[in-house]
């Protein structure tokens, strides 16, 4: 019976350690590098995270800091990696990716480029206090702001889209788009100048 019982908790003890590292493929003392995570097409984030996104043939996940220590979390499924961390710390991640469509951030979460994003379709729903610093080249491109979300903008889309409400906070810096649809609500635009347009 003592046996059974044994071999029961270390069956548990290495399905805990395999479910734990089942992502983590590489890691030194500066990141972890989740190596099997692809085909990722969303991102959701939330809590305090900070979130770099740059195109790239070859997918991979940097996760900064000691994310198991911290009661962080990075799950995938179906196309989606989902982001968590309500550490005081922020948590860094960095996803390389060439078919990324969609972002989707909550908290106090930031998403940032790295280097120009090429899209075909890409859309941004950001929420709370979440904010947003993009450099895009992009066919269709859709940006929705709710609560007091702040989006910065760069680049050029051929059609592009915004939602925002009046505690909102857009600044263009010389984006440009052949087709807008602006959809804001209880908003008023201030232009700073040439190249600056803010919607607050």
């Amino acid at each position: 019976m003592k046996t059974r019982i044994l071999s029961i908790i270390l069956l548990f003890a290495a399905i805990a350690g395999f479910s734990k590292s089942t992502y983590a493929a590489t890691s030194n003392a500066d990141y972890t590098l989740l190596k099997e995570i692809k085909a990722i097409n969303k991102i959701e984030v939330r809590g305090n995270v900070e979130l770099f996104i740059s195109d790239n043939s070859v997918e991979q996940v940097k996760v900064y800091n000691k994310y198991y220590s911290e009661n962080a979390l990075v799950q995938y499924n179906n196309g989606t990696l989902r982001i968590t961390s309500y550490n005081a710390e922020k948590l860094v991640v960095w996803v390389s990716t060439d078919d990324l469509r969609a972002v989707t951030a909550y908290d106090n979460a930031e998403v940032r480029s790295f280097g120009k994003l090429s899209k075909i379709e890409f859309d941004v729903d950001l929420h709370n206090n979440a904010s947003a610093n993009l450099n895009m080249d992009a066919y269709s491109a859709n940006v929705k702001l709710n609560d007091h979300a702040k989006a910065e903008l760069s680049g050029n889309a051929t059609e592009f889209g915004l939602t925002a409400n009046a505690n909102t906070t857009v600044v263009k810096n010389d984006f440009k788009a052949e087709y807008i649809t602006d959809n804001k609500i209880n908003t008023a635009t201030a232009a700073k100048n040439d190249d600056l347009t803010i919607l607050e």
